[in-house]
């Protein structure tokens, strides 16, 4: 498989810049992969997709204020992006200056605080925070949300709010998972007056996920390595929806890679882990049935993700249809169900 297998014609103006007057404010498209049929609804018809012993799996990561601007001792500006909260006073960054930090130079953020390059891990660089307050307790001070490299425009109050789910609990991530952006404190009472279940995983998302696939052959492509947890009450209410015939939903890919990373090859492990799984068209699915998703960028590894999952065929097709009909693309636009080519 090409990378160029995976493009496909996106208006610039598709891209979402703001996010909608209210959270279910956005449409739906309806995908059947297993006959490719189309459905154009709205977000709020969600309810009358699920039955009762469904279980709904929500990623309930929470973007931390990760984007931080400062300067060398030297005087040359830095901007750092903390991908990875190590501990108190550690983590992996990705440092944009003019010429690379080297081990143990100081960037100054205030007058009170610094971080101190440790070493290069990768792409990335180790780095400790010289200050009295916690490192996660100092960013939601002092740092900016990380929006996404495809919203042009500087974060502002509304996102403080609307770039993060209602349930977002466990903070780490530096990018939203954005399929749960669309629900309220109202969509999930109405699906569990359906008979829904619901549940939780968590995977910081990384900022590996704009990460341009950089190869012709799309299997030489390596995927940053991402923290997850799945709960024993996640994997239980998952094995009870299978055993009354319901179905798994997943709230964006994240979820569904955690889920599928806990799976592996053999049945569902609740714990914690790293995944760098990437998901191609032939991937066979252990867990998740259905997902919920928004629409995602041309050649990107999240379009493969969605190809291997509702058919390469169905969604070429569906995304063609979404620009015809003028979807919004991407964090603040409108949403995907996508019901399995193979169950």
């Amino acid at each position: 498989m090409k990378t160029q297998d995976f493009d496909f014609r996106l208006p610039q103006e598709l891209i979402a810049q703001f996010p909608p007057e209210a959270r279910r404010a956005s449409r739906l498209l309806a995908l059947d992969g297993r006959n490719g049929v189309l459905h154009d609804r709205l977000f709020s018809d969600l309810p009358d997709w699920v039955q009762p012993h469904d279980v709904v799996i929500f990623n309930d990561t929470r973007v931390i204020k990760a984007r931080v601007f400062g300067a060398k001792d030297t005087g040359g500006q830095v901007e750092m992006l903390l991908e990875r909260v190590l501990d108190e006073k550690h983590a992996l960054a990705q440092i944009r200056a003019s010429h690379a930090p080297k081990p143990d130079s100081r960037i100054v953020i205030t007058p009170d605080a610094a971080f101190t390059v440790l070493e290069r891990v990768g792409e990335m660089y180790k780095v400790r925070l010289e200050a009295e307050t916690p490192l996660l307790a100092w960013l939601e001070k002092h740092g900016s949300l990380p929006l996404p490299p495809y919203i042009t425009r500087q974060p502002n109050p509304v996102d403080e709010a609307r770039y993060q789910t209602i349930y977002a609990s466990k903070p780490g991530a530096v990018a939203a998972p954005t399929a749960g952006l669309h629900f309220d404190e109202a969509m999930l009472s109405e699906l569990r007056a359906r008979g829904v279940s619901i549940a939780y995983v968590t995977l910081h998302v990384g900022a590996g996920t704009f990460q341009p696939v950089r190869v012709d052959d799309v299997r030489e492509h390596r995927m940053h390595s991402e923290w997850y947890h799945v709960p024993q009450e996640t994997v239980d209410a998952i094995a009870q929806a299978n055993a009354q015939g319901g179905r798994v939903l997943a709230v964006g890919t994240t979820s569904l890679r955690a889920l599928e990373s806990a799976a592996g090859s053999s049945a569902l492990q609740a714990g914690y882990g790293e995944t760098n799984l990437f998901i191609l068209p032939g991937y066979q699915f252990q867990v998740v049935q259905r997902l919920l998703t928004n629409f995602h960028l041309p050649k990107s590894t999240l379009f493969m993700l969605v190809c291997a999952f509702g058919g390469m065929v169905n969604m070429k097709l569906a995304y063609r249809h979404a620009v015809e009909a003028r979807y919004r693309f991407f964090s603040y636009g409108d949403a995907m169900l996508i019901e399995r080519e193979h169950a």
